[in-house]
């Protein structure tokens, strides 16, 4: 996926197993973050770090999810046990980290294994990318995305004011 790559539009389960599409968030700006598991050291830093900022995040107008390869009940107690304020996406069969081209051949203690490599893609209102965060260190992530968010609106902004 490259910026201004419009987005396919695509169906999961949330956590408390209702259908999402990413189409039900037109109009706003979607920070789409991939993470490897739900309730593990890496990924727990990253989510938390979204639900520290995710009141600055909503006051830019943007929504955040997140999206593992785990089930809906996972990611539900993941949810629960973070307090975590956001969606989080169950893509079970891969349909949409294959989409999002986010599963990469890792190194597991001595084994390679195919799992989501961290990744987050900010899409735009009009469903196109805007930005993608390959490799994503967990720490300060969010406030690097919420930063994209806030130069995204400022830019926008400006241009609506222009016109």
């Amino acid at each position: 996926m490259e910026p201004n790559q419009k987005v396919a539009d695509f169906t999961l389960q949330d956590e408390q197993e209702n259908t999402v599409h990413i189409s039900d968030f037109a109009g706003k700006p979607v920070a789409l973050f991939f993470y490897p598991k739900a309730d593990t050291p890496g990924c727990t830093i990253e989510a938390c770090g979204f639900r520290d900022i995710f009141k600055k995040i909503q006051d830019a107008g943007a929504v955040v999810l997140g999206i593992s390869r785990d089930t809906p009940k996972a990611q539900k107690k993941f949810k629960e046990k973070y307090d975590l304020p956001y969606a989080l996406l169950a893509d079970v069969d891969e349909v949409v980290c294959k989409q999002f081209d986010v599963l990469k051949e890792k190194n597991m203690y001595g084994k390679k294994v195919i799992g989501i490599e961290r990744t987050t893609f900010l899409i735009g209102p009009d469903q196109h990318l805007i930005r993608v965060f390959p490799k994503v260190k967990p720490e300060g992530h969010a406030e690097e995305v919420l930063a994209a968010v806030n130069e995204y609106t400022r830019a926008h902004q400006a241009q609506a004011h222009q016109g």
